[in-house]
């Protein structure tokens, strides 16, 4: 027997100061995330400039999804 859950990534591209794109991926948000949520958080991402990467930093939003996950946990 076993007890299952749905769990919810949002996935963020975002191109750098480099030209090249490179993807934040978020787990657990909420299941019922819209897309304003979604651009308002890469906005301020952007905006706040707290990520480096090897890429660069983000400078513009080039895509966002959510994906959605059937989890089943047994009890063992």
């Amino acid at each position: 027997k076993g007890v299952f859950f749905m769990e919810f990534t949002l996935s963020m591209t975002f191109l750098t100061s480099t030209g090249e794109k490179t993807t934040m991926s978020v787990s657990n948000v909420k299941e019922n995330l819209t897309q304003d949520e979604a651009v308002t958080l890469m906005d301020a991402i952007i905006a706040n400039d707290i990520f480096q990467t090897s890429k660069g930093n983000f400078v513009a939003k080039s895509a966002a999804q959510v994906t959605e996950r059937k989890v089943t946990k047994f009890e063992i």
